[in-house]
């Protein structure tokens, strides 16, 4: 009976899903972004997550429990160096799946996964500027016109007890 074993085998042996998912982990580390299905990308992602988050701590016991998963020294010293700098403030979710259809031969799902903080355009969309509910002004176009609505005030006050 398969109580309580939910991962996605993939038509493959233990060794053989082993070894591609942990060239399928240097790749994404290397190049921050591939190419793959669905299921795979799934995999994947509970694949190299932890190790993503075991990078955050440099400690000479991570990095071996890293290449044990890895065996591939320019990986590691990729994830250990580039990768822990960006994802430090972050506290998971590391990877992005994002569907781009079906295959043509046999029709499989397809998507690229890749590292959240190395997205160039979606980093670009996220710094638009917030509104405000009440008018159609930028949040940051609203604050300065009423700092300058107080000092009217404040210097008005003065002029009319001047002026009596």
């Amino acid at each position: 009976m398969r109580h309580n074993k939910k991962f996605n085998h993939l038509g493959r042996t233990a060794s053989h899903r082993d070894a591609m998912l942990s060239n399928m982990a240097v790749s994404l580390i290397m190049h921050k972004r591939i190419n793959t299905t669905v299921a795979k990308a799934k995999a994947l992602r509970k694949f190299v997550e932890p190790l993503i988050n075991r990078s955050k701590q440099d400690t000479t016991a991570s990095r071996r429990v890293v290449f044990g998963y890895l065996q591939n020294k320019y990986a590691v010293t990729e994830l250990f160096q580039v990768i822990s700098e960006k994802v430090a403030e972050r506290p998971g979710g590391y990877t992005r799946i994002i569907k781009t259809g079906f295959r043509q031969g046999d029709n499989a799902a397809t998507c690229f996964i890749e590292l959240v903080d190395f997205d160039e355009n979606m980093a670009k969309t996220a710094k638009k500027a917030k509104r405000t509910r009440r008018s159609k002004k930028t949040a940051t176009e609203a604050a300065p016109v009423q700092e300058t609505v107080a000092e009217e005030t404040t210097q008005e006050a003065p002029a009319t007890e001047a002026a009596e």
